[in-house]
């Protein structure tokens, strides 16, 4: 197949074009070294703070769509096609303050100003989606950044106040959307990408069959379609990743749609492009996906990498687990389906050999009686990896427990079913002896570690609490439980 050697794109509306791009090359060290884009800051290196965001621009089937992500685990590699702007376009061409930034400084939402363009970056999106926010809807828009001198309570104001200084349809973004959409149609060649240095190569396959083909003529390269954890390899620990494929632009992987009476996810579909499909099929779902990292990284996050990284603490494994959830792999031109709990062999390990690569995930649709939850214990509420998160799916038939599915992450080395504790509810009656024995079943299944996260007897008392809240919200009986707020 013919390739093209360089990667293009639109930086700021302009046309770039850039040769020999390694594998590990990020937009935020493109930005700052090599254009002076300084505005951009890196804090924290590995998509927690914020500092670092822009917004990437993308051909979707709905037109033209702006995210916020984080440049400094995004490779560069994989803006081919795209539009990154940055917080130096943002005033426009008249030069202006842009009522983002207009109401920040009214506000009074910025004092040493070193997280302030990030901050400007997301409410700049949240405000073309959302023109009147909610408290909510702002806190949920900035849960991927930090300000450690400022304070929300400014942020949250000045975000609120945004559509007072400005509309959306006056926006640059919007009255030069039709000249970018053509801009980037014309990037689009569906050629293969063979970028960088033969030790560091990037390469971006034409699409899913080309990309089967790249696998098998390079079985051990790294597969990266978010690079929300892949980044971290680079950026944290100074690893190799060469000769890397970039699969997050392959269209035909990310559809989301219900098939029947199963709900498929192409793999490199992001934690966004789900979360309309997760929010009406599993609507207890709804705020578990929110706790997902920040929005930058659900921009850019995959499930399909979540599952395939094989991390025992990944957040989605466990829920989609408990809900029957099966994972296509394609090897070539030969697909093989298997049960999602039967993908994790051990740490670090999973039923995928060399050259092949997920590429998508059938998640079944609610069926009568079926009762489902999905719970995560971490020592910060929002943008943090989990201590424990449990995936929870009871079938009731005239109230007694037919069908239990539950499964655990962090509490073994693998994402795990609780065998023993649904065999103690199998059979048994609805009511709060059941769950008290499978709560008691629980140390027949696992025994946790001790690490920084937490304790093993912290991991164990939050399981077993976890199954008793599961009682207790859907048990009808029981008075008003107590419930955290979600809104």
């Amino acid at each position: 197949m013919t390739h093209r050697s360089h990667i293009h794109f639109l930086l700021n509306g302009q046309r770039v074009s850039v040769a020999e791009v390694g594998a590990d090359q990020t937009l935020l060290d493109y930005l700052r070294l090599n254009r002076r884009l300084t505005g951009t800051k890196e804090g924290c290196a590995e998509g927690d703070c914020g500092a670092c965001t822009v917004l990437v621009g993308r051909l979707t089937d709905d037109g033209l769509t702006y995210e916020p992500v984080n440049a400094c685990i995004r490779f560069l590699a994989s803006l081919d096609g795209c539009h990154v702007v940055t917080i130096e376009h943002v005033s426009g061409p008249d030069g202006r303050l842009h009522p983002v930034q207009q109401a920040m400084v009214d506000h009074h939402g910025s004092q040493c100003g070193f997280c302030t363009p990030g901050f400007v970056m997301s409410l700049y999106a949240l405000w073309m989606e959302t023109p009147e926010p909610t408290e909510a809807q702002v806190e949920t828009a900035l849960q991927g950044n930090l300000c450690r001198c400022t304070g929300y309570e400014p942020i949250i104001r000045a975000a609120v106040a945004v559509s007072r200084y400005g509309t959306p349809s006056a926006d640059h973004l919007n009255t030069e959307r039709e000249a970018v959409i053509a801009q980037l149609r014309d990037l689009q060649d569906g050629q293969r990408v063979v970028t960088g240095p033969a030790d560091n190569q990037a390469i971006l396959p034409a699409d899913v069959d080309d990309l089967a083909g790249v696998l098998l003529d390079h079985p051990k390269a790294t597969i990266v379609a978010g690079a929300t954890d892949v980044g971290l390899w680079v950026t944290k620990f100074l690893r190799p990743i060469g000769p890397a494929v970039f699969i997050g632009h392959l269209r035909e992987m990310k559809t989301v749609h219900r098939d029947g009476d199963a709900l498929i996810i192409g793999a490199t579909a992001t934690y966004t492009e789900c979360q309309d499909a997760i929010a009406e099929i599993f609507p207890h779902l709804t705020p578990y996906w929110d706790r997902i990292a920040g929005w930058q990284v659900r921009n850019m996050g995959t499930v399909g990498g979540n599952i395939a990284n094989g991390s025992p603490i990944g957040d989605t494994p466990p829920v989609l687990i408990a809900l029957g959830a099966e994972v296509t792999l394609r090897h070539g031109s030969d697909r093989r389906t298997m049960a999602l709990q039967d993908f994790f062999i051990d740490y670090g390990k999973q039923d995928r050999k060399p050259g092949e690569f997920v590429e998508s995930i059938r998640v079944p649709c609610p069926a009568p009686g079926q009762r489902d939850a999905a719970y995560k214990i971490s020592k910060r509420r929002d943008e943090d990896i989990s201590s424990v998160a449990v995936g929870i799916s009871v079938t009731l038939t005239d109230n007694v427990i037919t069908g239990a599915r539950i499964a655990f992450g962090g509490m073994a080395a693998t994402p795990k079913r609780a065998a023993a504790a649904e065999a103690a509810l199998l059979g048994q009656a609805w009511g709060e002896a059941a769950f008290d024995a499978a709560a008691n079943a629980l140390p027949q299944d696992f025994q946790p570690l001790s690490d920084w996260r937490a304790s093993s007897e912290y991991r164990m008392l939050s399981a077993q609490n976890l199954l008793r809240r599961f009682f207790l919200y859907h048990d009808d009986a029981t008075p008003a439980p107590v419930q955290l707020a979600t809104a």
